[in-house]
């Protein structure tokens, strides 16, 4: 009897385009801009109203800038008991 639970590499890859997500964006190339061009078309449109233009361009964003990942920092100091005093003087 099968049991439950993750099993090892089943299922799709992460990170893995669905046959469905790869047709939409072919058809849209194939038809001519995407959303990413119509946005960036907007947001260089110096005739538009400056609220416009700024709601395109952090639309665009992530797809144009990745977003910064934090980064853990290990790190000691190591300061003597008299150094740290002698600072406060």
């Amino acid at each position: 009897m099968a049991r439950g639970g993750k099993r090892e590499g089943a299922g799709r890859p992460a990170g893995a385009v669905t046959k469905r997500t790869r047709e939409v964006a072919e058809r849209a190339l194939a038809e001519g801009k995407t959303p990413l061009d119509y946005l960036l078309d907007v947001m260089r449109d110096e005739l538009r109203e400056p609220s416009e233009r700024l709601d395109a361009a952090k639309a665009a964003a992530p797809y144009v800038h990745p977003k910064l990942s934090s980064v853990e920092m290990n790190a000691s100091v190591n300061v003597s008991h008299e150094d740290a005093l002698g600072e406060l003087e």
